[in-house]
């Protein structure tokens, strides 16, 4: 026979109060406007942090950012050049000039392929994973935009 510590007792009771607690509170009452309001309030307060999101405005012209990433060959950059209007990116150009070795490859990869996934979208919707086989080239690009946000909010 196994004897119970304060402990073990202790660790069952709880047990079983949660268990009553939850099955309890599955029951609820029928009064549904309590349940509601909390939905309607949720449901408000992401509608209005959506709304937030949606409110950046940008001030059209060019930006320019200088991105940072690492590579298996340390540290590297790539230069950001976009031009706004509306909030749209319509006009991109990429400076990989201070990137050597494998990198520079990667990014001569990345900048061909880059156009047709930001040129016509809007600066908030840009999320960059992997373009033409460089991964972390997005990365540093996702640097620069974040930084041409910032620069450009009005």
């Amino acid at each position: 026979m196994t004897r119970k510590t304060p402990l073990n007792r202790t660790v069952g009771v709880a047990a079983a109060l949660a268990t009553v607690g939850l099955v309890a509170g599955a029951c609820g009452s029928d009064d549904s406007s309590d349940s509601s309001t909390t939905v309607t309030e949720s449901a408000a307060a992401a509608t209005s942090a959506e709304d937030d999101a949606a409110d950046d405005t940008y001030k059209d012209g060019e930006y320019s950012a200088t991105g940072n990433y690492v590579s298996p060959g340390g540290p590297q950059q790539v230069g950001v050049t976009v031009t706004l209007s509306n909030n749209v990116i319509t006009a991109l150009s990429l400076d990989t000039s201070q990137t050597k070795g494998t990198s520079k490859e990667f990014q001569g990869k990345f900048a061909s392929g880059i156009d047709a996934l930001v040129i016509g979208k809007s600066i908030d919707e840009i999320d960059v994973d992997k373009v033409a086989g460089s991964s972390l080239t997005s990365t540093g690009f996702d640097d620069a935009i974040d930084q041409i946000k910032t620069q450009a909010r009005a």
